[in-house]
């Protein structure tokens, strides 16, 4: 391999590397970040704000504190210095009496004198101690002589020893009057105008977000087939638009339904007299077995025109209400029963759902009579927690296979191999369930039933 190809190679992998580290560094991001509107606005405001806050009152004040320590350290230093002077010109002042209490009562300074070897070595410094650093460098520049500091051994208090010809000199001075220190106010200061911004964040973000999550109820709502007649058009011209745009789109499928409702009762109305003219005409007729036929047509005629019907009105005009489930499943049951099938019925929950009862009934029913005409035994079940209704109808049948799960939702659909999920033998039936389920918000899905036949779980949000 050349020395070219060797290099491209190198280059590749490293690309490959970068871009698996970005990608994985960016997933991470992702997953800290939170997922909420409301959250992720209040960080897109308080973070820059708090950084920015935070850069400016630590290159203000902290340049601030630097200038006045050092200043209050050069001032401390020159008092000692003149104290060494007093100390070096007054050889008269045998116990230094009178030192000490210039020291004390002038300026405000503990002086005491140590034997020489009460001088301890020099220890690790602070990594952090503005002050002793500060300190040191003023000793250095006007006392020129062998000293140690202690700024960290006492809270309040700073030790200073400094060797003199004859004796140590132990100095003991407030560490307020060597130090500016401002931490407190600084903490106060971040603190309360973080909260200050937070409050106002918080109080004006929820004011905008619940226009959103208005709309997004009222979506949420027309998709359930409920009607939301509290919603108006609020918040910024943005959410506005979204919303008057929701209102329109909401008006325009409603009229469309009103539409198809409108056209289907009168197909309905002048086909049931054609066919009610039929049957008077087999009426008069008489009895034959070719009329008897005739009739038979006639009627089945009408049995598919009244699921066409069905299925092409859907659920219109019928008000989603609060509904007893426990009591609609145990209808279902006794209605089977009454045909002679054998079924049992188990809920579990908050029975009272809001949904259009004639509609999901129908739904529900549809997939009962199936499983009756094709099994012996039925289970219906019904559970209902915080977020969903779910029904599942149980049976002992032959079931469907699985490729043709998918296949057996679409209208006029029929299994010749398998049973039909069909009542009237339109291929609508489970159709009209599915659709009826989809107007509530839900759907309908198919799968091998414990009882060894097929199971149909009708699942709706509540």
């Amino acid at each position: 391999m050349s020395t070219l190809d060797t290099g491209l190679t190198f280059i590749r992998t490293a690309s490959r590397r970068m871009s698996n580290a970005s990608g994985w560094m960016g997933n991470t991001f992702k997953n800290w970040m939170p997922k909420g509107l409301y959250a992720r606005s209040l960080l897109i405001i308080i973070v820059p704000m708090v950084v920015l806050q935070s850069v400016v009152a630590f290159v203000f004040m902290e340049r601030h504190w630097n200038t006045v320590t050092q200043r209050l350290s050069a001032a401390v230093v020159q008092d000692i210095a003149a104290l060494i002077d007093v100390y070096k010109g007054y050889p008269q002042d045998k116990d230094r009496a009178l030192l000490k209490r210039i020291a004390q009562q002038r300026l405000g300074l503990v002086v005491d004198f140590l034997p020489p070897e009460d001088m301890p070595a020099p220890g690790p410094k602070p990594f952090f101690s503005l002050l002793d650093q500060k300190l040191s460098n003023q000793l250095r520049q006007q006392v020129a002589r062998p000293f140690w500091i202690d700024t960290v051994g006492r809270s309040s208090v700073v030790e200073i020893r400094i060797r003199l010809d004859d004796a140590v000199m132990r100095v003991l001075a407030r560490r307020n009057a060597t130090y500016a220190s401002n931490s407190e106010i600084f903490l106060f200061w971040m603190v309360g105008t973080s909260l200050v911004l937070l409050t106002v964040a918080v109080l004006f973000l929820r004011n905008q977000i619940k226009p959103i999550l208005r709309l997004a109820d009222a979506a949420e709502n027309f998709g359930k087939g409920r009607d939301d007649p509290e919603f108006r058009l609020r918040g910024a011209r943005e959410v506005r638009r979204a919303a008057q745009a929701f209102v329109e789109m909401k008006s325009r499928i409603e009229r469309s339904i009103e539409q198809r409702t409108a056209m289907l009762a009168g197909v309905s109305h002048d086909l049931r007299t054609i066919l009610t003219r039929f049957k008077l005409e087999l009426a008069l007729i008489g009895d034959t077995p070719e009329v008897d036929a005739m009739r038979k047509d006639v009627d089945e005629m009408g049995a598919m025109l009244e699921a066409y019907l069905a299925f092409a009105r859907g659920d219109s005009g019928e008000q989603a209400q609060p509904t007893d489930m426990a009591v609609v499943l145990e209808e279902l049951r006794s209605e089977a029963e009454r045909q002679g099938d054998s079924a049992t019925v188990v809920f579990h929950g908050l029975p009272v759902v809001t949904v259009k009862p004639a509609a999901f009934k129908r739904c529900l029913a549809n997939l009962v009579s199936n499983a009756a005409r094709y099994a012996d035994s039925i289970s219906i079940t019904g559970h209902r927690d915080h977020r969903y209704l779910t029904v599942t109808i149980d049976d002992d049948g032959p079931g469907i296979p699985h490729d043709m799960r998918d296949e057996v939702f679409k209208p006029f659909r029929r299994l010749d191999d398998a049973r039909s999920l069909d009542e009237g033998g339109t291929g609508l039936g489970l159709a009209i369930a599915r659709d009826i389920a989809r107007s509530h918000g839900g759907d309908i899905t198919l799968a091998d039933s414990p009882l060894g036949g097929l199971r149909a779980a009708v699942r709706i949000p509540v």
